[in-house]
């Protein structure tokens, strides 16, 4: 099994970042405490397994976060009694496993093992994805559209119809969006949507 030597801990309760650091240190793990996802921006880690108080978007905003950065740690959501879709949810967004809390030190340490352990075989992509899906997110909807259209293989012409807008107006749709993507050619633009997931 991996071994982790360097925890972030992101969470607004002092109390329970307290116990947490305290329950780590016996098993040699160091922990790099936050209270807000803006702190660690402020103070970028160098390497670790994140930990992260699951509150409102937490994990969206943390991806968002390592996208800015252009880096990308494994992710571990935390709660209290936390329920299924809240969990899904939470996956979905990018962390790589979900733990309740209160949970033993032991338990904890297995948690940030497998996560370091899965993170080797998804690390690279789940990178590439979350700057290909910060790249997206600066696309209007109507570029986005076109983007899905031009993936698929569609003409302008064919685009056009679809989206019942003129051929000159899915090029100039298309222009703005290769612009915004920082793609230099079709390819380009087609490969950031499969790696942003947009298109299988």
């Amino acid at each position: 099994m991996e071994r982790i030597t360097n925890l972030i801990l992101i969470d607004a309760d002092m109390r329970r970042r307290a116990t947490i650091s305290h329950a780590l240190s016996a098993v040699q793990i160091h922990v790099e405490p936050f209270e807000t996802i803006a702190e660690l921006s402020g103070s970028w880690p160098r390497s670790g397994v994140v930990l992260v108080h699951d509150d409102t978007h937490a994990v969206g905003n943390l991806i968002e976060c390592m996208a800015d950065h252009g880096e990308w740690f494994p992710i571990i959501a935390f709660s209290e009694t936390p329920s299924a879709e809240r969990i899904v949810e939470a996956i979905l967004d990018g962390a790589i496993d979900y733990v309740a809390w209160p949970i033993a030190a032991d338990e904890l340490n297995g948690a940030l093992s497998r996560a370091v352990a899965r993170a080797e075989t998804v690390g690279s992509a789940k990178l590439r994805e979350v700057m290909a899906r910060a790249r997206i997110d600066r696309l209007t909807r109507r570029e986005k559209e076109v983007l899905s259209g031009v993936a698929s293989g569609l003409s302008n012409r064919l685009i056009g119809d679809k989206l019942s807008i003129s051929p000159r107006t899915v090029e100039i749709h298309r222009a703005n969006m290769l612009n915004k993507l920082g793609a230099n050619h079709t390819s380009d633009a087609i490969r950031i949507a499969i790696e942003a997931a947009l298109v299988n």
